[in-house]
Formats: C-alpha cells, structure tokens, sequence
C-alpha cells in the first residue's frame, strides 16, 4: 500500500516452516547417527497407544514430524502451507491463525484417532492443517484463478473451489474404501485426517471467521437508569466522531501506517468500511504526488 511501509516482524508461517524443518533434521541426525529415531516418534507422533497413555499433547505435536526418508512429502507440505498460509494469514491475522492452524491440527488428529482407534498406527505431517487451509482459501478467493504444474511440467489453471471439491471427494472415496474397511492407502496418506482438518477449515468460516453471534448475547444492564432530560441533554452534547484530514499529508500518512499495522495484526478482513475507504482515498491521494 505504501512502498516505504515495511513489516518488522517475522511471518508466523515462515516460523511454522523454520519448525518444522529443523524437526526433520533432527529426525534425521538421531535416526542415522545415534540410531535413536523413534524418541521423537515416541513423544510427538499421534497415536491411540499414546494418548491413552495420556499424551495429549501429540495431538497438535504430530504436524511438525514427517517421514525422514521422504523428503518430496516435506517439500509438497511446505510448498503448501507457505502459499495457502500467506494468503489465509493476511485475511485473519497471525494469533487467529495460529489458532485455526492448530484446531484443524487436532481436528485431523481426533478424526484419525476415531477412525484408527482399534490400531496402533502413527500419524505425523501437517497435511491436515494444510488441506483446511485450502478449503479456507478456498472459501475467501472461490473464484481466483490459479495455475498449478501438472506433473511439474503443463501449467493448469483452476478455480479454488473446485480445487477444493476435488481434495474433499478424493479424501472421501479415500476414507471410505480404505480406512474404514482397515486398509493402507495406497499412497499411504491419511484421509480422515485430512477430512478433518477441513472440516474444521470450513467450521471457521462458516461461523467464527465474520460471525456476528457474540452481538446476539444478551448484555447485562449495569449502568443506573437516568431521567429523560437527563438522556436528552447527553444526547444533544454528543461530540463529534473523529475523523482524519486527509487533505494534510503527514496525518494521511500517519492513518495510512495505522491502518497498515492494524492488517499486519489482526488481518484484512478486520478493517472496517471507513478504514477500507480511507486506504482507497489514500491510494488515490498518493498516486497523485
């Protein structure tokens, strides 16, 4: 918006990579030189052995660890959440996504819990939280296109939603004719997880992301009932509502970086009409100059 406004502090996805890389290098230096690969295994990765043993932590722990003689499925997830994740992060803010990142970590996880609660298998990636962040994105641009490498070679251009559609029906056929007739996927993926991590992508937006329900609570009275003239004198004293001159430059430029950090913190999507409005007059204002 402005070319001399710089973002002073670190993407929260770029630390959710930086973690999970340095994961699977330690993975690799304890399996391969010291022999000891499954301590982190035994600590972090989900499994129903695990948390009736009562490591309930594993339930969001599981998503930093992958396989660490698969590198192309570190790659592909890293590939993901960095483009999904940038795109999700600038509409909901880095606290609120920190928080869907880890309900749909351990949305996948309990969904693969009940779907393998007789097993003793081990899930680890963050396939699930990267699947609902697809059906996120999906929700907020359905219509953008974007152009994926088929095969790495012949760019196709597709719409998210069906992108998203396709994830849910191939996870669906996956979950339904394998993990619950008990049988290995072929590619070995985990379907339920990733079935629920996007259902928890959608739960938030259908209903946290731009819900209006804490307006609907009844708010308790606390304030003393005052007489009419009372109320008629504050009404009329009313002060005026704040607004900027845009006309003077220095405060333009203070509203603008405002607004800005205001973005950086809480996302896009929290910027209300006037704040919208004023970034499009300033945009305006500025090409001018």
């Amino acid at each position: 918006m402005r070319d001399d406004y710089q973002q002073d502090k670190t993407s929260v996805v770029v630390w959710l990579i930086c973690a999970m890389v340095a994961a699977f290098l330690v993975q690799n230096i304890l399996g391969r030189w010291f022999g000891s690969e499954s301590v982190l295994e035994h600590y972090l990765a989900l499994s129903v052995p695990h948390l009736l043993a009562g490591h309930v932590w594993t339930l969001l722990t599981y998503c930093f660890l992958h396989s660490p003689s698969n590198l192309l499925d570190l790659l592909f997830t890293l590939i993901g959440l960095f483009f999904l994740g940038r795109e999700v992060l600038a509409q909901t803010g880095p606290r609120r996504f920190l928080g869907l990142f880890a309900a749909m970590t351990i949305g996948g996880g309990l969904c693969w819990a009940a779907t393998h609660w007789r097993g003793d298998g081990i899930l680890f990636g963050a396939a699930a939280a990267v699947y609902g962040l697809l059906v996120v994105f999906a929700c907020f641009q359905p219509n953008r296109p974007i152009t994926l490498l088929l095969f790495f070679i012949l760019p196709v251009s597709i719409k998210p939603k069906y992108l998203a559609f396709a994830a849910v029906f191939i996870d669906l056929c996956g979950f339904l004719f394998y993990e619950v007739l008990q049988q290995t996927s072929p590619f070995g993926l985990a379907h339920s997880a990733h079935l629920g991590g996007m259902a928890v992508g959608w739960i938030y937006y259908r209903f946290v992301h731009n819900a209006q329900w804490r307006q609907l609570l009844p708010r308790r009275r606390t304030e003393i009932e005052l007489p009419g003239w009372v109320k008629k004198q504050q009404s009329s004293a009313a002060p005026a509502p704040y607004q900027v001159n845009l006309t003077h430059r220095d405060n333009l430029r203070a509203e603008v970086d405002r607004i800005l950090d205001k973005i950086n913190s809480r996302g896009f999507g929290a910027l209300t009409p006037e704040e919208k409005r004023t970034l499009d007059e300033a945009r305006d204002l500025l090409s001018k100059h």
